[in-house]
């Protein structure tokens, strides 16, 4: 490892082989991080923060402070980061409100700078989080979401796979796998470019457009969507199920449809 002079890194905290640490780091004591990582110049790694290999955390980024949330006693909570990761500058990730929860972020996700991750989110793979996107507390972006800068999350919200929401949009309610999201709380239409992409073939991406024309465009309801989509046989496949089992979990009730308006 690589530690600069003008670090400052507790004698218990763990650091992994060929690791890098910028001048004015600071690693407290119940830090521990992989190979290969690098820290770079005046980062803040606290609390009882893990992260895996590879991660890159960007100039003045905090991660593992404790949680902007009046309800929090001090008890020892988490951050838990897997490896490949990319996390910008002035990014915050607090560790979780209850004792012993954690606040997780999985493999190959990429934050640019100034995006607040808060207590409890559960961040999944290949996620990127554009300049300045805020999440509440207890937010779940599943993998190979894309989120547009300067959007707001609720805390609670869940935001699916493969999910596109556009910049400056404000989420107050769930997006389901497979979406392209804006405005206020508003579905307008499939990811299309990014299902094809991430390698979805013609029949699949036709088939996602039929189970999204059933919850969103048939006048239908959650549960009318659901009922039609399992009898229609058509409908059975592994995205449409991932599909389901989403729309099955909410809590918080779907995103609306609008029709996109956007101007050109």
């Amino acid at each position: 490892m690589n530690i600069h002079e003008r670090a400052i890194v507790h004698p218990t905290a763990s650091i992994g082989d060929g690791t890098v640490v910028g001048p004015d780091a600071i690693i407290d004591e119940h830090v521990t991080i992989g190979a290969q990582c690098e820290i770079r110049a005046r980062a803040i790694i606290t609390g009882h923060t893990t992260m895996g290999d590879r991660n890159q955390i960007g100039y003045h980024a905090v991660i593992g402070a404790e949680p902007q949330d009046l309800a929090y006693d001090n008890s020892v909570s988490y951050v838990r980061i897997g490896n490949d990761n990319i996390i910008r500058e002035n990014t915050t990730i607090h560790r979780g409100t209850k004792s012993e929860s954690a606040t997780v972020l999985g493999d190959r996700n990429y934050l640019m700078s100034g995006v607040h991750v808060a207590h409890n989110c559960q961040i999944g793979n290949e996620v990127i989080l554009v300049n300045n996107v805020l999440l509440g507390g207890y937010v779940e972006i599943r993998d190979y979401a894309f989120l547009g800068g300067d959007v707001v999350v609720h805390q609670f919200v869940r935001i699916g796979e493969y999910v596109m929401v556009r910049g400056q949009t404000r989420v107050g309610m769930d997006i389901p796998p497979y979406c392209m999201a804006a405005y206020t709380n508003a579905v307008v239409g499939l990811n299309r470019v990014g299902l094809k992409r991430r390698g979805f073939d013609a029949e699949q991406r036709k088939t996602i457009q039929r189970a999204f024309d059933v919850v969103f465009r048939q006048g239908n309801n959650r549960e009318q969507a659901m009922s039609a989509m399992r009898v229609f046989k058509g409908l059975q496949t592994d995205e449409v199920k991932l599909l389901m089992s989403f729309l099955e979990g909410t809590q918080r009730g779907i995103c609306d449809f609008k029709e996109d308006r956007e101007e050109d």
